[in-house]
């Protein structure tokens, strides 16, 4: 049965897990702390990728090592036991004699998927599975949704006005989109945008409202850009193929210029074109993809049942016509107030 004690150290280790966010990617969130006689005395979390993972950052942190072999250490992911970008977690516990082990969940992972524990248990550690394992399975639901289902962990994400419109009539008086929420929800869109490693608009959104895709609100690095242009109709000043930051382009035609940032890739028009692009993402690791829109491509993602999680903000006014929201009908998960606006958040899975 597990203890208040553990459940305490595994909510540390899912705070410093969620300082890698943005930039952990593609591996997962990971926190870890050191436990000795119910104090910590060393603590890391998983930065960037490549780098050291939280295990061995919590293990380092500890200044007298001679305590470690009389400590229990606690991680919100199981640890690894290959040799990758960096030597193997579980190694490293077992030669420190570290004698507990709390996890929060086995790492999904082919490489890892409960060979991890099986190596610590080998080795005489104690090992408890499944503290927080849901919070930490949330956590990490990109991550885990990449591994399992071979595709991005998909976000879909529109903003609609209280009467259930995305847009008004666009005539030659108002061409423009106007702003449905307001500037806090704009700042928290950016913040996304340095979180999630790619954003994705259909070609009538380019059309229409030229959007720049990149991070301005907020401070970070700015994300993939993906679109579709079959028949290669964005002209020269259009902002998604400026040039300015990786950019993923689908299209049916060859492109002549030739791009540094911008990557054009040739679709089958005979096939799913959502499909075509889920697995071109997939294969460039690309862990999760918010889909900011337009009503087609939204449309078409929901009504294939192709979506994890939906961020919808609702404004304070009315449009009375124009362009419809999608009919979406799923449980609310959540409901965040932002001044005269709000955001619903809606998981497919209701228990995530």
């Amino acid at each position: 049965m597990t203890n208040k004690q553990d459940i305490k150290y595994m909510q540390r280790c899912l705070q410093l897990a969620q300082l890698g966010r943005g930039s952990a990617q593609p591996n997962p969130m990971v926190g870890s702390v050191v436990v000795y006689k119910d104090r910590i005395i060393g603590e890391g979390y998983h930065h960037k990728c490549g780098e050291a993972h939280a295990e061995v950052n919590a293990i380092n942190s500890v200044k007298d090592k001679s305590l470690l072999a009389h400590s229990t250490l606690y991680v919100n992911l199981e640890p690894c036991s290959h040799i990758g970008r960096t030597p193997a977690c579980s190694t490293r516990i077992i030669e420190e004699k570290i004698s507990r082990v709390v996890i929060a969940c086995i790492d999904s992972f082919d490489k890892v998927a409960g060979k991890g524990v099986e190596m610590l248990k080998k080795a005489g550690v104690n090992v408890s599975v499944g503290v927080l394992e849901k919070e930490s399975l949330h956590l990490n639901r990109r991550f885990f949704t990449f591994h399992r289902k071979k595709r991005p962990y998909i976000i879909l994400k529109w903003a609609q006005t209280i009467d259930g419109y995305i847009d008004y009539d666009r005539s030659i008086e108002k061409p423009n989109a106007a702003w449905i929420t307001n500037e806090i929800s704009r700042k928290l869109v950016h913040k996304w945008r340095t979180e999630e490693p790619a954003f994705l608009v259909g070609t009538q959104t380019v059309l229409k409202d030229n959007p720049q895709l990149n991070v301005r609100a907020w401070d970070g690095a700015n994300p993939l850009r993906v679109t579709v242009d079959r028949n290669n109709v964005f002209k020269a000043n259009t902002n998604i193929i400026d040039d300015s930051q990786k950019t993923l382009v689908f299209t049916s035609k060859k492109k002549e210029k030739e791009y540094r940032n911008t990557d054009f890739v040739i679709i089958d028009n005979n096939k799913n074109i959502e499909v075509q692009i889920f697995e071109e993402l997939y294969n460039r690791e690309i862990q999760s993809v918010v889909i900011e829109g337009g009503k087609i491509v939204l449309d078409s993602i929901i009504s294939m049942g192709l979506w994890d999680e939906a961020r919808v903000f609702i404004g304070d006014h009315k449009f009375e016509s124009g362009t419809k929201a999608p009919k979406f009908n799923h449980p609310l998960s959540k409901h965040i107030t932002l001044g005269n606006s709000k955001l619903n958040i809606y998981f497919a899975d209701n228990n995530a």
